[in-house]
C-alpha cells in the first residue's frame, strides 16, 4: 500500500489483539519517526516514554478511563513536554546543533539570544503549553509512521495527567505528560468501530486553494 492508502486503513483502534505484539523493528521505526519530527526553532521541547511493562500500564488504563488499548496493546508511547523552557535547556540545543554542524555563525547565535531573550520570561504555563503543541506534531507524525508500518494505533487524552505524571515521575523530570497512543494490532471482530467507513469532510469543504 501507498500512504494515502494507509492512511485509509488506519483508524482510532478500539480493541486491540493482545496476543500479538509489534515487533521491536516496527516500534523503532515509528520511535526514530518522531525522533525527526518537525518542531518549532528545532528545540524539540518534548520527550517519548515507552512503556511495555504489564503492571504498570494497568496502573495508567486504571487513570485513563478504563480503556483496553493501554493493556491490550504491546506498547505504550507517552507524550510528556517539558514543563517550561529553560536557559539551560535553550543552550544545550543550541550547542548540540552547533556541535553536530561543527561550528555556528553569527546569525545563529543571535536567534539562539532572542530565544534566551523571550522565552524564559514567557512564564511555565505559557511555555509548557507551546511545548505541548510540539509534542502534539510528533504525536501526528507517530500516528501516520504507525500507519506506514501497518501498527495499529490510538492517539488519547482522556487520561488523569497528574495522576499519570506522579506515576511516572514525570515533574521531577521536568516533564509533564500530554497524549499517550497505544501500539498493537487490531482485534477487528470485537471492534465496533473496525468495519465502519472511515468518514472525513468532502475535500471542497475542507481545503481551500488560493491561486
Amino acid at each position: 500500500m501507498d500512504l494515502i492508502e494507509r492512511l485509509q486503513w488506519r483508524y482510532a483502534t478500539k480493541k486491540m489483539d493482545p496476543t500479538k505484539k509489534v515487533p521491536k523493528e516496527k516500534v523503532e521505526r515509528i520511535l526514530e519517526a518522531v525522533r525527526l519530527a518537525p518542531t518549532s526553532s528545532g528545540l524539540q521541547p518534548f520527550e517519548v516514554l515507552v512503556v511495555t511493562n504489564a503492571p504498570l500500564r494497568a496502573k495508567i488504563q486504571a487513570i485513563a478511563n478504563g480503556q483496553t488499548q493501554i493493556g491490550d496493546g504491546s506498547h505504550l508511547l507517552v507524550f510528556a513536554a517539558w514543563d517550561d523552557y529553560t536557559a539551560e535547556r535553550i543552550n544545550a540545543m543550541f550547542d548540540l546543533t552547533n556541535a553536530e554542524r561543527g561550528g555556528t555563525n553569527e546569525g545563529w547565535e543571535a536567534y539562539r539570544q532572542m530565544l534566551l531573550a523571550r522565552y524564559p520570561q514567557r512564564g511555565a504555563e505559557v511555555n509548557f503549553q507551546h511545548a505541548a503543541r510540539q509534542a502534539y506534531i510528533g504525536l501526528g507524525v507517530a500516528l501516520v509512521a504507525a500507519a506506514f508500518e501497518e501498527v495499529d494505533s490510538t492517539p488519547m487524552e482522556g487520561f488523569d495527567a497528574d495522576a499519570l505524571d506522579a506515576l511516572l515521575n514525570l515533574r521531577a523530570r521536568g516533564l509533564r505528560s500530554v497524549a499517550i497512543m497505544p501500539l498493537g494490532y487490531r482485534d477487528a471482530a470485537n471492534d465496533w468501530l473496525a468495519p465502519l467507513q472511515k468518514v472525513r469532510r468532502p475535500r471542497e469543504q475542507f481545503i481551500t486553494w488560493l491561486e
